[in-house]
């Protein structure tokens, strides 16, 4: 009988009902009484990862610590449980028959016909396993991407069908989120689009164990047990997944439905002991009860959707209430900003965040609120592209070299105070080819950054191709604009700063990916803190 415990989580009805916010917080309760828990999430698309997708396409591209690029349900995974994930954690389709087919090619299936069953189902199930074996969890979820019915889910929920006879009813638990939706015109609650995705399931080989009924209203007794009747599950295995005002309100709510205890007892899990969440309580007071209010205004260039720049946001809330101050951000284009508007869109707010991206489109954007925010002494935070806008603003506007820029946008450039890593310039291929994962960064005494952090060496996580040229690191020092961040062992400059400024930070890494609601990133804290001086400056001057 195997020690660790498989949990795994499908969706019905329609996508984006929250999945990813379900496993993480039934993981925060489980993790809460004092068991060690982990989530991965299976992606039913065909690309090998989502780091080659355009951020419109599937929101922002997570990465791990060890260089993974990874679904956006990572950084709530980690975010919920403040623990790492990996390589591990997030698997795809694409990858599945990339690796299948590898093996293939080099003559381990000694000539047998490789098919869906048994040989993708196979590797999906080994990617299972293998996360409760490696990692040593007593607890693993995981999560199936997309609908019940979906083709592209199928070889997943076979994978899941097979495992769960192959580990014994004690030792798995299948959840099924659904929509229960409301008419309004009737003023009724309908079950029958979860009767439809719960026979899906059942065609599929799965019985749900427990289902989760996302709605925007109370579910009433009798309709839990017309559910439970109809799906062949317990009545209190109906559980309600009302809208909340925050998703980190839905582990509190799990645990008043007892989400965690009907798992719990399915998998022969004690749970006398009740679940620690007084952090989280206190977190979510915090959140709830701002002393004071901050408007930060996010110039980037995929504003349109805000899930491509999530672990900024969710970074602002956990800073926020860290500082007991709300964080009103407004998500501005990068395209339409100019030298001519600037003072209309930035003299109001109290901080300015230029966030990362890639290629040449709204950049002159970017390098002007850069300006304006150096100019007028507004809090400045830029992330990895951010951080390269600050340095070219700098060359072009206070070391007066003309035309300076990146080698990614300007090829030509006269000042390519931005330039393509020596590592990249050989590289073809787009995909999981960057400067990926965490590195070592170490901090100058003094400054800003090692304020903020409280100790000369970091690590943190990166993900770009290009760098600052070290070429003209000299003149930017002597100007102002120092390096107060680098890699201990190349030299590469990871965070500058100027020195006569209230807070004027950029960093090439992605300090968003490892701010978590336990354990906010001290970058974004300092940011808000800074943000509220210059308020209060503003206010009483």
């Amino acid at each position: 009988m195997p020690s660790t415990k498989y949990i795994f989580v499908t969706g019905g009805v329609t996508s984006s009902l929250g999945k990813g916010i379900i496993a993480a917080s039934l993981a925060k309760l489980i993790q809460a009484r004092g068991h060690s828990v982990t989530i991965q999430k299976f992606d039913p698309y065909i690309n090998v990862d989502p780091g080659t997708l355009n951020p419109y396409e599937h929101g922002e591209c997570y990465v791990t610590d060890d260089g993974a690029e990874t679904d956006l349900d990572l950084g709530h995974y980690e975010r919920f449980l403040n623990s790492p994930t990996s390589q591990g954690n997030n698997v795809t389709t694409g990858r599945i028959y990339y690796d299948v087919i590898t093996k293939e090619r080099r003559g381990e299936f000694l000539g047998k016909t490789v098919q869906v069953v048994p040989h993708i189902t196979d590797e999906i199930k080994d990617c299972i396993y293998k996360l409760g074996k490696t990692g040593n969890y007593d607890v693993v979820i995981t999560e199936i991407g997309g609908c019940v019915g979906d083709i592209e889910s199928l070889p997943f929920i076979e994978a899941v069908r097979q495992a769960r006879f192959e580990l014994g009813p004690q030792n798995v638990v299948s959840i099924h989120l659904t929509l229960i939706p409301y008419l309004n015109a009737a003023g009724e609650l309908k079950t029958k689009p979860t009767q439809h995705s719960v026979k899906q399931l059942l065609e599929a080989g799965i019985q749900p164990d427990i289902l989760v009924c996302r709605s925007e209203h109370h579910l009433p007794s009798d309709l839990r047990r017309k559910i439970a009747l109809f799906c062949n599950v317990p009545v209190n295995c109906v559980i309600e997944a009302r809208d909340a005002s925050t998703i980190y309100d839905v582990p509190l709510l799990m645990r008043k439905e007892k989400l965690d205890e009907r798992v719990l007892t399915k998998l022969k899990i004690s749970h006398k002991k009740e679940p620690n969440l007084d952090q989280w309580k206190d977190f979510l007071r915090r959140l709830k009860t701002p002393t004071s209010e901050v408007s930060i205004t996010v110039v980037g260039k995929y504003v349109e959707l805000q899930d491509a720049y999530k672990s900024i946001s969710e970074s602002f809330i956990h800073a926020g209430a860290e500082n007991e101050c709300k964080t009103r951000v407004t998500w501005l284009s990068s395209e339409d900003v100019t030298a001519e508007n600037c003072e209309k869109l930035f003299s109001e707010v109290d901080g300015i965040l230029v966030a990362p991206g890639f290629g040449e489109r709204g950049i002159e954007g970017k390098i002007e609120a850069v300006r304006y925010a150096r100019e007028n002494k507004i809090p400045f935070f830029g992330i990895c592209l951010g951080m390269q806008c600050a340095t070219i603003e700098f060359a072009r506007n206070v070391l007066k070299l003309k035309g300076a820029n990146s080698t990614e946008m300007n090829p030509k450039s006269k000042y390519p105070v931005i330039d393509m890593m020596e590592d990249q310039k050989s590289i073809t291929d787009k995909g999981g080819t960057m400067r990926l994962g965490a590195y070592d960064c170490h901090l100058t005494k003094g400054t800003k950054a090692f304020s903020t952090y409280g100790h000369v060496n970091i690590s943190e996580r990166h993900r770009h191709r290009y760098e600052f040229n070290n070429k003209y690191l000299k003149d930017f020092e002597e100007a102002g604009m120092i390096a107060s961040g680098v890699n201990p062992e190349t030299g590469l400059v990871e965070i500058v700063e100027l020195k006569d400024h209230p807070w004027f930070v950029g960093s090439q890494f992605h300090p968003e990916l490892k701010s978590t609601v336990l354990n906010p990133h001290p970058l974004f804290v300092r940011f808000i803190k800074a943000a509220l001086a210059s308020k209060k400056e503003k206010i009483n001057s």
